[in-house]
């Protein structure tokens, strides 16, 4: 069986993060999903600061970043991560209800690897996540820990 790697869930919609933590659950697509509920929190996991000064290091082999968050928003973060030498290779996928044409642009040239929009449907949206943990918390080989 494939090792599974933690993910990094930032989002601020408790139904949506029940859903999606529920669809990794069942399909057992990963081993841990951390999760944050805004941008803020978000750069302070990754940047390993205030409350998550003391977790483990490394990075999650995924970030899975809402657009729509509040103190700082997705946009932000992506391009926070994209910046910085220790974090710019995790892969980030954007799983947002935005199907503005300009959030779509500016996530893509920031550097986002993938951009989903969530399915309004229930069963779509289990779907949906199931086959986001399935590629990029199996199927994809997660860039090499930086060295530190």
């Amino acid at each position: 069986m494939p090792k599974l790697n933690r993910i990094l869930l930032a989002e601020d919609n408790l139904n949506d993060v029940e859903l999606t933590l529920r669809a990794l659950s069942e399909n057992h697509l990963a081993n841990q999903v951390d999760v944050v509920r805004d941008g803020e929190e978000a750069l302070d996991y990754l940047f390993r600061r205030g409350q998550f000064a003391d977790r483990p290091p490394g990075n999650p082999a995924l970030l899975v970043l809402d657009n729509k968050m509040l103190k700082v928003d997705g946009l932000e973060v992506l391009q926070h991560v994209k910046a910085d030498e220790q974090l710019k290779t995790i892969p980030v996928v954007m799983l947002t209800s935005s199907r503005e044409h300009g959030d779509l642009l500016r996530s893509y040239q920031l550097g986002v690897n993938a951009y989903v929009v969530k399915p309004v449907d229930f069963c779509d949206f289990v779907n949906a996540v199931r086959e986001l943990g399935v590629f990029w918390g199996i199927i994809n080989e997660p860039p090499p820990q930086p060295q530190s």
